[in-house]
């Protein structure tokens, strides 16, 4: 955590989009809490904190991709928020990463670019894990 300036981001460290973004926030000089919630868990609390600050509902940060959401029924246009929170609880796996909060706000980083309207400074320049070029004054 940096002094003055706490920044959280729920990680996924198989994911480069969670790994550019947490890339990029040490590259700005953090160096954040890095939770890795699919060893940890989601409390049902924790997930409507999060949302709250979004103002978004679950299915903003429901992951489809490589999930078991489709077979469970998630995508179904009827199911209810609840029932979305309850399996992101019991499947850490079916909330979309990285989350990352700051002072700032509370955002999904996808792409992994996002997290820098969550920072006070950014990095001078930033290259992406695929070799692709951040253009920081165009964010």
């Amino acid at each position: 955590m940096t002094a003055g300036f706490p920044i959280t981001i729920f990680h996924n460290p198989a994911c480069c989009t969670s790994r550019n973004a947490l890339a990029m926030i040490r590259a700005a000089g953090y160096e954040p809490t890095v939770v890795h919630y699919l060893d940890t868990g989601w409390t049902l609390a924790q997930l409507r904190q999060l949302l709250d600050a979004m103002a978004a509902p679950p299915r903003d940060i429901l992951r489809e991709k490589g999930t078991p959401a489709a077979e469970i029924g998630l995508l179904d246009p009827g199911i209810s928020e609840d029932r979305i929170l309850d399996a992101m609880v019991a499947l850490p796996i079916l909330v979309n990463r990285p989350i990352v909060v700051t002072p700032k706000g509370v955002k999904l980083a996808r792409p992994s670019e996002v997290v820098l309207e969550l920072l006070e400074r950014r990095p001078d320049s930033f290259t992406k894990e695929d070799g692709e070029v951040v253009h920081l004054a165009a964010i």
